[in-house]
C-alpha cells in the first residue's frame, strides 16, 4: 500500500507540471475529502496507508484537477459564512467576497428591524449561499429565492434542507422579477439582494480556465459593461421594495461609481459602497425613501 505522504508527493508533482496555482493545498483537500478527515491529520500521520479503493478514486479526482476543474466541483463542497454548501457543475461556486453582502444585510437588519420579521428577495440564488445564510442567521426571516436555472434551484433547496431552513425559503424559477409578477406577488420586501452576473462580456475569455471553462456563463456574463442586470433590477426594484427597504448588490471591483449613478437616477438614497479587504468595491447598498 502507498502512504499519504507518498501519494501526495506524486499528486503535487503532477499538479505543478500543469501550473495549478495551489498544488499542495488542492492535493491535500481532495485526499482529506475522500478519507473524511481534517487536513491536520495528514501532517500528524503522514505514514497512514491509503487503501486501493481510495487510491483509485483519488487519482480520478486528481485527473479532473489536472484539467483545471475547480476543487469545489471535485469534492462538491464549499464553505460560506461558516456553513458547508453542496456545489456542483452548472452552479456558481460561492466566494468569500459575497460574505460581505450577507454581513451587511445582517448589520442593517440589526440596526433597523430587529427583532421584527423581515422579507428578503434574493435574485439569482445560485447555490443558495446568500438565501440560506440569511435564513440561518436572521431568526425571523422569510426569503423568496429566484433563479432562471432549475439546477441552481435544486442545489439551493438541497443546501436549505441541510441547514434546516427550507421552511423559511420559497424558491421560484424564472428571470429576475418575472416569477413574482406571474404569481401576482408584489408584496413589499424589506431587502432585495443580488449577486448578479457582472463580468463584462469581453473579459470572460481572459478569466482562469477554472472559471471560464467550468462555471456557468449564465452566472458570469453581465453584458458589454457588466452592468446589464443591475440596470434591470434597479429599474424594477421599487415596485417590490417596501418604503425604506434596501437594495443590496455584490459588484465588480470598479463598478461602484457607475452603479451609484444608476441607483441615484431611480431615486435610491443613502447609497454606500462597501470595500473588500483589498480596498476594492465589493458591495453597494441603497434605500428606497419614497
Amino acid at each position: 500500500m502507498i502512504t499519504a505522504k507518498e501519494i501526495l508527493k506524486e499528486a503535487v508533482e503532477k499538479l505543478k507540471a500543469k501550473n495549478i496555482d495551489t498544488p499542495q493545498l488542492d492535493a491535500e483537500v481532495v485526499l482529506c475529502n475522500l478519507l473524511g478527515i481534517e487536513r491536520v491529520k495528514l501532517h500528524i500521520y503522514p505514514e497512514m496507508e491509503i487503501s486501493r479503493e481510495i487510491c483509485h478514486r483519488y487519482w480520478e479526482a486528481v485527473e479532473k484537477r489536472l484539467k483545471h476543474m475547480p476543487v469545489q466541483y471535485i469534492i462538491n463542497r464549499q464553505e460560506f459564512m461558516g456553513l458547508d454548501f453542496w456545489v456542483e457543475e452548472g452552479v456558481l461556486i460561492p466566494r468569500g467576497d459575497t460574505e460581505i453582502l450577507v454581513e451587511k444585510v445582517i448589520e442593517l437588519y440589526r440596526k433597523h428591524y430587529s427583532p421584527d420579521s423581515v422579507k428578503v428577495l434574493d435574485i439569482g440564488v445560485g447555490s443558495g449561499a446568500i438565501s440560506v445564510s440569511l435564513a440561518a442567521f436572521i431568526q425571523d426571516c422569510r426569503v423568496t429565492a429566484v433563479d432562471i436555472s432549475p439546477k441552481a434551484l435544486k442545489v439551493a433547496l438541497k443546501n436549505a434542507k441541510t441547514h434546516q431552513v427550507e421552511d423559511k425559503i420559497t424558491f421560484a424559477e424564472g428571470s429576475l422579477f418575472t416569477p413574482l409578477v406571474e404569481r401576482n406577488k408584489k408584496e413589499g420586501f424589506d431587502f432585495i439582494v443580488s449577486n448578479p452576473p457582472y463580468i463584462p462580456k469581453q473579459i470572460i475569455a481572459n478569466l482562469s480556465k477554472e472559471v471560464k471553462d467550468y462555471e456557468p456563463s449564465l452566472a458570469l456574463d453581465g453584458g458589454e459593461d457588466g452592468l446589464d442586470f443591475y440596470r434591470k433590477i434597479v429599474e424594477e426594484a421599487p415596485m417590490f421594495l417596501r418604503k425604506e427597504g434596501w437594495l443590496v448588490f455584490e459588484i465588480g471591483h470598479d463598478q461602484g461609481e457607475d452603479l451609484s449613478k444608476i441607483m441615484e437616477k431611480k431615486d435610491f438614497r443613502h447609497i454606500e459602497i462597501i470595500k473588500d479587504l483589498a480596498g476594492l468595491d465589493r458591495v453597494i447598498i441603497g434605500k428606497r425613501d419614497y
